[in-house]
C-alpha cells in the first residue's frame, strides 16, 4: 500500500509540471509499473488461496513476486532519479529567464537615461538670441527710405523693389503707398525690364491719375516704349502726356522728346 501511495503521489507531482517528451516518458513508465504493480497484486491473491496446495508452488510464485517487486522497486527508483532530474533543470531554467528577463530591464534602463540625456543636450544647444540683440523692425517710413536709397543711389534695383513690394503689402493705407508703386516701376526700368516697368506705371496712371507721381509714371512708361524699340506708342504716350498734365515738368521734358 505504501508504494502505491507513492505512485500516486508521483503522478499528482507529475500534474504540477508543463508537460513534456521527457514527462510523457515518465507518465507510460508509471502506466506500465501500475500494470504490471497490479499482476503483482493478482499473482499475490492466487498465492494466498493456493497456501493450502503445497509448499513448493507457495515458494516459487512467491519468490517471482519478491522479484517483481524488486524489478518494479528498481524502475521506480530510477524515475523518480529522472523526476529529480527534470525538476533541476526547470530549477535552472526558471534561474536563467530570470537572469535575462533582468538583464533586458537595466539595458532598457540605461537606453532611457541616455535618450533623457541626449534631449538634454539638444535642448541646451538651442541659443536663443536676447531680445535686445534683435534687429529691430523697420518703422514704414525707414523700409520705403532704404528702398529708395537702395533704387536711387545704390542701384540694387532688384533689393530695393523687394522691399518696396514689402512696404505695398504692409501698408496699403500710408501715404506713400502710391510712391512706392511708382518706384517699383523705376526698379524694374533700372533692371532693363521694360514690359514690367509699362504695366506697373500703367497700374499707377490708371488707379491715381490726379496724384502728382501720374505724370511721372506716364513719361516713364513712354521712355520704356522707347526703349523697346516701340517708338509709336512712345510718341503717342508723351502727346498724352502733354495734354492730361500740361503744367508739369513732364510735359516739358515730353515736348523736347516730340521735337527730335
Amino acid at each position: 500500500m505504501r508504494l502505491i501511495f507513492i505512485l500516486l503521489s508521483l503522478l499528482l507531482l507529475l500534474g504540477c509540471v508543463p508537460p513534456s517528451q521527457n514527462q510523457l516518458r515518465m507518465e507510460m513508465d508509471l502506466a506500465e509499473m501500475k500494470r504490471r504493480l497490479a499482476q503483482l497484486e493478482v499473482q499475490k491473491v492466487e498465492i494466498s488461496q493456493s497456501e493450502i496446495a503445497g509448499g513448493d508452488a507457495q515458494q516459487r510464485q512467491s519468490a517471482e513476486l519478491l522479484a517483481g517487486l524488486d524489478n518494479l522497486r528498481v524502475e521506480f527508483q530510477s524515475v523518480n532519479g529522472r523526476m529529480d532530474d527534470l525538476e533541476q533543470d526547470n530549477r535552472a531554467l526558471a534561474d536563467e529567464l530570470r537572469l535575462i528577463k533582468d538583464d533586458i530591464g537595466l539595458q532598457y534602463t540605461s537606453l532611457t537615461n541616455r535618450v533623457a540625456e541626449f534631449e538634454q543636450q539638444v535642448a541646451n544647444q538651442k541659443v536663443r538670441v536676447p531680445e535686445q540683440q534683435r534687429e529691430p523692425e523697420l518703422t514704414a517710413e525707414q523700409l520705403y527710405e532704404t528702398a529708395l536709397e537702395a533704387i536711387r543711389n545704390q542701384k540694387h534695383f532688384a533689393d530695393g523693389r523687394k522691399m518696396l513690394e514689402s512696404f505695398i503689402n504692409k501698408y496699403p493705407g500710408h501715404d506713400l503707398y502710391v510712391n512706392a508703386l511708382y518706384w517699383v516701376g523705376e526698379a524694374y526700368y533700372g533692371e532693363k525690364e521694360y514690359e514690367s516697368a509699362i504695366l506697373q506705371f500703367q497700374d499707377v496712371i490708371s488707379k491715381y491719375s490726379s496724384h502728382p507721381k501720374a505724370a511721372a509714371a506716364m513719361l516713364k512708361q513712354a521712355l520704356s516704349f522707347n526703349a523697346l524699340g516701340d517708338g509709336e506708342n512712345a510718341r503717342t504716350t508723351m502727346q498724352k502726356l502733354i495734354e492730361e498734365y500740361p503744367d508739369s515738368t513732364q510735359a516739358i521734358a515730353a515736348k523736347k522728346y516730340l521735337e527730335k
